[in-house]
């Protein structure tokens, strides 16, 4: 390689005809970049989501409330469980009719299956935090780890944060 002037390129003549060929170094960052970018994004789409999660308000010496929302994975999945650092426990529990009577019991775990929502709703699905170590006031914003089982064995952890809210009968 020479110079327009016939000299011997300067190691600064090479490091400038290397850039405008595009340099290997630099092409070498961007094809890492590019794949490692491809990776988180598949990692991040293989997680479930949580949307509009709120938890119900309580009154001085309530010791249980519940949390909704509504949960989307893009896989299988089942919700197994969660904690947050106001309650003693979270538990997933099921309202429902049973002889004309609203029942209310714990689940072991509650399907999510691939691509569709999931909505914990009053009168429904929730999330019970029981022994609650403060009273909860409209405004708060609550903590909540919740934990997600795939295959039968791996797990995923999902923080929320929900903000505490008053029902609208509760709003009288």
């Amino acid at each position: 390689n020479r110079c327009n002037d016939g000299a011997p390129p300067t190691p600064e003549a090479g490091r400038r005809i290397a850039s405008a060929r595009g340099g290997t170094t630099m092409s070498r960052r961007l094809v890492m970049l590019a794949v490692t970018l491809g990776l988180a994004a598949g990692s991040l789409q293989a997680q479930t989501t949580a949307r509009d999660p709120w938890v119900r308000a309580t009154v001085p010496g309530q010791q249980a409330t519940g949390l909704f929302v509504e949960l989307r994975s893009p896989t299988d999945a089942r919700l197994v469980g969660g904690a947050s650092p106001v309650a003693n426990s979270v538990e997933i529990h099921e309202m429902r009719m049973d002889n004309g009577v609203m029942r209310m019991r714990a689940v072991p775990a509650l399907p999510l299956p691939a691509g569709q929502s999931v909505k914990l709703s009053p009168g429904g699905y929730h999330l019970m935090l029981t022994g609650l170590k403060q009273p909860l006031k409209a405004g708060d914003t609550l903590a909540v780890t919740l934990t997600i089982e795939r295959d039968g064995s791996k797990t995923e952890t999902l923080d929320v944060r929900a903000p505490v809210r008053l029902l609208p009968a509760d709003a009288r």
